[in-house]
């Protein structure tokens, strides 16, 4: 979340004319993260959180609309988009799209405990069951292809050592498959920042905006990096036997699920060791954001690179009774 598209009083109060939420008390830019503007609004009638799609067309948009509405309706506990008097969830502000939710309650973990960790593996693992079912499709944007494109932009400006190391995993990931595994809407970004707690209580994912269709375990690799790990790029034990303990109890993984896991977890690091690189040598323009450092997940990456085959023992041992 940033702001690229500056949105003043004036143009948000017309804007809220589109919907039944009342008239607006005040709005603030929020700086954290990368992709779109946001914005904090208050009315008199509620909270919300104004996204406007700085990189997404119009017609890319229902996916996550309408993903984060199943979801919701789903017992799942993500922010409802809110429909204009039209019924539309997807309108414009500011020659962009934009779209208007709900802001849930609560704040994120900087450093969440086992039981947090349990919390949001478990729930994941309800998302991925309720998700299976959700009709829509969308590709990843971030896969393979688009780390191989990214890594020749690259070149021009990434140290020697990154572009070997990105090299050698970019052949490493190309050998692997993850057609078979199953599959349907993943979150994609389930970072702690995205994830919102109140007394111990998991009250909130948000962020939906990289979801796509793709493989669940890969979305469990994606969270658990950035969940379970410690400043090194080390498994912190306690967190990842919470984590992986929960969700597998509530999805048990498939034997080719647990014969891919080593791969999925370097994959998912790769992902964002790219993508953060390419944030750091070549910014984009805002008047806020946050550009995050990319070397935590070199790091990620290298220990994963390093454990192999421990990580799928670890799913075998720990696999519930009857999976």
């Amino acid at each position: 979340m940033s702001v690229f598209t500056t949105v003043d009083t004036d143009q948000l109060t017309t804007f809220l004319d589109q919907f039944d939420c009342g008239d607006l008390v005040e709005h603030k830019g929020i700086a954290a993260g990368i992709e779109n503007t946001n914005y904090f609004v208050t009315t008199t009638r509620g909270r919300y959180v104004l996204t406007l799609f700085e990189n997404h067309a119009a017609d890319e948009l229902p996916f996550f609309l309408d993903l984060m509405a199943y979801l919701a309706e789903h017992d799942i506990p993500t922010a409802h988009p809110v429909a204009t008097r039209d019924g539309a969830y997807l309108t414009e502000l500011n020659d962009r799209p934009a779209a208007l939710v709900q802001r849930l309650s609560g704040a994120s973990l900087d450093h969440p405990d086992p039981a947090a960790c349990a919390e949001i593996g478990r729930t994941l693992a309800r998302f991925h069951r309720v998700s299976a079912d959700f009709p829509e499709y969308r590709a990843p944007d971030r896969d393979l292809a688009w780390a191989e494109r990214t890594a020749a932009q690259l070149e021009a400006a990434a140290a020697d050592d990154e572009q070997a190391l990105l090299a050698d995993e970019l052949a490493f990931q190309g050998e692997q498959r993850r057609d078979d595994l199953p599959r349907g809407a993943i979150h994609a970004d389930l970072f702690r920042d995205n994830a919102l707690f109140e007394n111990g209580r998991l009250t909130g994912i948000i962020d939906l905006y990289y979801a796509c269709t793709d493989a669940f375990a890969y979305d469990l690799a994606v969270t658990l990096n950035d969940w379970c790990t410690d400043e090194h790029g080390r498994s912190l034990a306690a967190e990842r036997d919470a984590l992986l303990g929960a969700y597998l109890a509530e999805r048990p993984f498939t034997a080719t699920e647990t014969s891919a896991w080593p791969g999925l977890l370097r994959a998912a690091a790769l992902r964002f060791w790219v993508s953060r690189m390419q944030d750091k040598y070549f910014p984009r323009a805002a008047a806020m954001t946050y550009i995050k450092d990319p070397a935590p997940f070199r790091r990620i990456l290298e220990a994963h690179r390093e454990a192999g085959e421990v990580l799928a023992d670890w799913i075998v041992d720990n696999r519930p009774v009857g999976a």
